[in-house]
């Protein structure tokens, strides 16, 4: 033993990552639908910090890999999260969120006053039991210690099983009935246009009058087929092709217009033919799909776009990213010619603009290093949180003068994924030793008051969303996930709830109280000295 020691101790990065495997292989580990997934890591290296107590590898390790985390979030979630502040329902559910994360950080700091604590371990209870490594980092750059890491590493499982444990019992009480959508992708529909006062108008009148999330993508008209642009003028029994996210929608569209006729255009592709392309270029990547000027001899039109596990109605403003599968609608001899506009390779999944990540981060970097003058508290840094904020804000930008500032969603799970498993790696392997010796000083009241903690986090969101604000099961699901924060909690909620509603919650919720915490723990330490 004392070999692997001695070799851990003196090589920290085989030490890193060897920490990074085994913590994932105990991730893994189910029990009854439950495992700790990448929380694991955080255990193992606590275990691998404690046993050979130099092995940990520097703290600019861990920081980088958390400043990737944030990043990476921000810029998917950027235009959920300001569209989050422009809803009624987006501005209750930030307001339930926040109820719930300051009651658990005043929970905290009373168990601190309670029970003797050191400021750190309960500020490491609060980032803790909202799962927030970021809120975990920022205390322990505030106090200048690892004390926060034994609190949190006490308190995470608490707040990775207390939200599912919740719901699940939440669920089981209230039986709420959820509709799962119908099918994963779009429905297509031909429909020969029977009512005569749609005749001599053209597309764009037609679908003003349809349900918004229908699509007439293409018309057949004496054994013709073309796409339907916006201005193509109808006449009666002009076959239609119609694209929309369910039959049900589809088929009531379809009575308004017609009678259905299914086969007319499909069985014939020497017109018209479909055709699947990687948006990959450069040029094009960031740009809206109205803004693209197709290529070829022929009319063409973009049916919808597939973004990882979803598909996209075309509509003109949706915005291109890379990796996107674009289906178009075409003339076979301008297949050649829309490969090459899109760029059509299968490495746009995993490319993105280094450049407009480097400028990104260290804006983010900067934005963290400024100190704000609060009255009363005096300057508080941002810290990592600047990262956060400036991702938010070019993921709604989206493209600034050129530079594109999305992240291809397999791109950005795997820098998000890497960048948590690094930090807490690190920090685990730093704080083992402290940690080891809390455990053994504190028993068991450690873990009683992770858990308390916790329940002044989830519970509150829980009955403040069904029983004050009346929503819907799936949308407090969501919101308890992304007050919590950790994304096993939104998986589990996606099996109770298989609706888009959990999603958009974590959406709205995650970045905002991902700052609120680390303001807390920002903020509180200016209290306590005084």
């Amino acid at each position: 033993m004392e070999f692997v020691k001695t070799l851990l101790e003196q090589q920290p990065m085989f030490a890193l990552f060897l920490t990074i495997a085994i913590g994932y292989g105990v991730g893994e580990i189910n029990i009854k639908g439950f495992s700790l997934g990448v929380g694991a890591v955080l255990f193992v290296a606590l275990a691998i910090g404690w046993f050979a107590p130099r092995s940990a590898p520097a703290a600019m390790i861990g920081t980088l890999g958390l400043a990737l985390f944030l990043y990476a979030v921000g810029a998917q979630y950027g235009k959920q999260f300001f569209l989050g502040f422009t809803s009624a329902y987006g501005r209750r559910a930030n307001l339930i969120a926040l109820v719930g994360v300051l009651l658990s950080g005043v929970t905290s700091l009373v168990c601190m006053r309670v029970y003797q604590l050191n400021p750190g371990h309960a500020l490491g209870l609060f980032a803790g039991s909202g799962t927030s490594t970021a809120t975990l980092q920022a205390a322990i750059a505030e106090l200048g210690n690892d004390d926060p890491a034994v609190g949190y590493s006490v308190a995470y499982p608490f707040g990775v099983a207390g939200p599912i444990v919740l719901l699940y019992i939440a669920f089981a009480i209230f039986k709420p009935k959820i509709v799962a959508p119908s099918g994963g992708g779009m429905e297509i529909l031909e429909v020969s246009l029977g009512n005569p006062q749609f005749a001599g108008k053209t597309v764009a009148e037609l679908m003003s009058g349809l349900p918004g999330d229908v699509q007439v993508v293409a018309r057949r008209r004496a054994h013709h087929n073309e796409p339907a642009t916006p201005d193509l003028v109808l006449a009666e029994h002009d076959i239609l092709l119609m694209v929309g996210p369910n039959r049900a929608t589809l088929d009531l569209a379809g009575k308004r217009l017609g009678e259905p006729e299914p086969g007319r255009m499909l069985k014939d592709r020497k017109h018209l033919d479909y055709l699947r392309v990687f948006a990959s270029r450069p040029a094009i990547v960031g740009r809206t799909l109205g803004e693209l000027g197709l290529p070829g001899d022929n009319a063409a039109v973009v049916a919808h776009v597939r973004r990882g596990d979803t598909d996209l109605l075309a509509r003109s403003d949706l915005v291109l990213e890379f990796g996107d599968r674009v289906g178009l609608l075409a003339n076979p001899a301008d297949f050649a010619a829309l490969r090459k506009f899109f760029g059509n390779s299968i490495k746009g999944t995993a490319e993105f603009s280094y450049i407009s990540i480097g400028i990104g981060m260290a804006l983010g970097f900067l934005l963290g290093a400024l100190s704000i003058p609060l009255p009363g508290i005096g300057k508080v840094g941002l810290g990592l949180s600047g990262v956060l904020i400036v991702a938010l804000i070019l993921g709604k930008l989206r493209r600034t003068a050129g530079l594109n500032w999305t992240i291809p969603l397999s791109a950005n799970l795997v820098l998000r994924n890497l960048g948590l498993t690094v930090f807490l790696a690190q920090v685990g392997m730093t704080s083992g030793p402290r940690f080891a010796a809390t455990v053994s000083e504190t028993g068991l009241l450690m873990l009683g008051l992770g858990a308390v903690v916790l329940l002044a986090l989830a519970v509150p969101v829980i009955l403040l969303g069904m029983f004050v604000c009346r929503m819907s099961f799936d949308q407090v699901a969501g919101i308890v996930a992304g007050a919590c924060g950790n994304p096993a909690i939104l998986a589990y909620a996606n099996k109770l709830a298989p609706t888009d509603e959990p999603d958009i919650g974590y959406a709205m919720i995650f970045p905002g109280m991902t700052i609120v915490k680390i303001l807390f723990v920002d903020i509180v330490p200016v209290f306590l000295q005084h």
